[in-house]
């Protein structure tokens, strides 16, 4: 084949241009492209309130039986006491546990301070929910009752306060609905690979947004310093010598 060439300072080049690669023309687009039909989505039945127990939840308190589902921090029968069909703190008798162990869930929780107020502070309907066994949502009695902001009702104690004080008088029913998600850890055990996040509404109110969690609860010290690798873990309700009571807890595993 001959080629025309041009002189460029002496030096001849090649007028040919290069091929140009042709594609396929690119399918177009139609709604169903991005339509999901298989698995189809679950179907459970919800509660006649928001507070009942949807058709896939665990019933965990009924009002009767509290050792169906729970035990005391020693594998025994709890020692804390069912009064008007609704389970009640004792002093002394100790943290009580669930027996079932749990990663992700929504749990439902309902909770009432003595109406007949005493002590201030941290000393006045204290008790607590822990995810897990190692991450507080604390339960005070935070009506008209000043202490520190990371340790009133709704927090993550010690470490979040919550967003508002949405708290009702003394010897009311409040409700918790706290979506947990658990960690997960790497290789190292002291770390976590995803840290555990947590949302709370009190009584149909948002107090916790996802918030992430540096580590398990510390009374005394900073959280991460103690993060130990775990699994799935019981609920626990603490007695902190208030009689702090609590009906229609459930539990919907995620």
């Amino acid at each position: 084949m001959l080629l025309a060439c041009v002189y460029v300072t002496g030096q001849t080049q090649p007028t040919t241009k290069p091929a140009v690669t042709k594609y396929p023309e690119l399918e177009k687009m139609t709604p169903g492209m991005t339509e999901i039909w298989e698995p189809e989505v679950p179907i459970i039945q919800s509660g006649t309130t928001n507070s009942d127990a949807p058709s896939d939840a665990i019933v965990l308190f009924n009002g009767s039986d509290v050792n169906a589902e729970w035990t005391d921090m020693q594998g025994n029968p709890t020692k804390w006491t069912i009064k008007d069909g609704t389970l009640v703190s004792v002093r002394g008798a100790g943290f009580i546990k669930s027996k079932r162990k749990f990663g992700n869930f929504q749990l439902h929780i309902e909770w009432k301070t003595p109406s007949e107020v005493t002590g201030e502070s941290q000393g006045r309907g204290n008790s607590g929910v822990f995810l897990q066994e190692l991450y507080e949502v604390q339960v005070l009695d935070s009506y008209n009752n000043r202490t520190y902001r990371n340790g009133q009702a709704g927090a993550m104690y010690k470490q979040y306060a919550p967003l508002v004080n949405v708290c009702k008088k003394p010897g009311e029913w409040q409700t918790y609905d706290i979506i947990y998600t658990a960690p997960v850890f790497g290789n190292d055990s002291t770390r976590y690979a995803v840290s555990p996040r947590v949302t709370v509404l009190q009584n149909g109110v948002l107090i916790q947004n996802n918030v992430v969690l540096r580590g398990p609860t510390e009374y005394i010290g900073i959280p991460e310093y103690f993060i130990k690798k775990h699994g799935p873990g019981s609920l626990e309700l603490q007695d902190h010598g208030n009689p702090v009571a609590y009906r229609n807890i459930w539990i919907r595993e995620l």
